[in-house]
């Protein structure tokens, strides 16, 4: 049997069972999501969901793990740890929100860097120590933002876990067929955790994750998609998968952040119901019909990324082009569903950005 079946087993029933008795500590000690004018819930909801999915993971994965994987192991888990808590702070309105983006974000990728997990796609195209530097700023890049990603991505029952879900399945399967054991398990562990959280997420929820949690989860996401390395794929081209796995909370960042550009507003400042799950749910879709729609849009975009790595391009160029167009194709198409034009940023201490 594959570790990462028991891994997977592992993970979905510790996260599975300590949701609820998170819950019920959220709510003694009141870190709750109060109601509000841009949120669906008509009462206090519980906010420390991600330490149940932090719980099942992380365990998990590390129990599964020996040999030279350890300290990439120790790096992710010190790395995760801390978004976790600074992300829990943020909830309680204990810290400045810019502290998640500017500190706390780059620091978690300086972490992975310092045990050895970074990108090298920039050494692959200038050698030398510039390729060195690029590659080091394309990594802290690529945590920073798909971390931010998932962290504005909370803003429906269900839909970041869900998608983290579908992406961790697909970075496990694209691993398993790479032979590349610790992106399978941890790939493994955070499918597992995320369902048995999902459970009391879905709409409609009882439980959130909370900024701690969705930061953890884009944080992890991240690590896959630096540690999966597709063989038989140049890496100018390997990029891509990464990128595919990940193309819903990428695509939705974008959007907003184009959307509120062109508005003359700060995109991480000005908290708004303009994601794509908004602008579905003001066509017709129901709440929880929209989040589905997003699912829909992930698992194609994942088997795509399988079949890249089945029938890769030869020229670079081409999938960069490709991915440019509809991204350009899908901003533009979403622009034009209804949405909340907020006029000014305002500030709180806990943006739902």
């Amino acid at each position: 049997m594959h570790p990462g079946i028991i891994t997977f087993a592992l993970a979905l029933t510790i996260s599975f069972s300590l949701t609820i008795p998170v819950r019920q500590l959220a709510l003694r000690l009141g870190i709750v999501d109060l109601p509000g004018p841009r949120k669906v819930h008509r009462s206090p909801m519980p906010l420390l969901g991600g330490f149940a999915i932090y719980c099942g993971a992380l365990p998990a994965a590390v129990l599964s793990l020996d040999g030279p994987a350890g300290k990439q192991a120790l790096g992710i888990v010190i790395g995760a740890t801390l978004l976790l808590i600074v992300g829990t702070l943020d909830d309680r309105g204990l810290l400045h929100h810019q502290v998640k983006l500017l500190v706390a974000m780059p620091a978690a990728a300086v972490l992975l860097i310092a045990s050895g997990i970074q990108s090298h796609l920039a050494s692959a195209l200038l050698r030398g120590p510039a390729g060195e530097v690029l590659d080091f700023a394309v990594t802290v890049l690529w945590v920073v933002g798909i971390t931010a990603a998932f962290s504005i991505l909370d803003h429906m029952d269900g839909l970041a876990g869900g998608i983290a879900a579908i992406a961790s399945f697909f970075f496990a399967i694209l691993a398993i067929l790479d032979g590349q054991l610790l992106v399978g398990i941890l790939g493994a562990a955070m499918f597992g955790a995320c369902l048995g959280f999902l459970r009391w997420n879905f709409n409609p929820a009882k439980i959130f994750m909370g900024d701690g949690g969705a930061m953890f989860l884009g944080f992890m996401m991240a690590t896959l998609g630096l540690k999966l390395r597709p063989q038989g794929l140049p890496i100018t081209t390997g990029w891509l998968i990464p990128v595919l796995v990940l193309a819903v909370p990428i695509f939705d960042t974008t959007l907003v952040s184009v959307s509120r550009s062109r508005r003359g507003l700060i995109p991480f400042l000005a908290p708004g119901a303009d994601h794509s799950a908004h602008r579905l749910a003001n066509i017709g879709f129901k709440q929880r019909d929209a989040v589905l729609v997003l699912y829909g849009a992930a698992i194609i975009s994942g088997v795509v990324a399988l079949l890249v790595r089945r029938f890769p391009m030869e020229k670079p160029l081409i999938p960069v082009v490709l991915i440019s167009f509809f991204v350009l194709l899908g901003v533009a198409v979403f622009e034009h569903l209804p949405y909340e034009r907020q006029n000014t940023p305002k500030r709180t201490s806990q943006p739902s950005i």
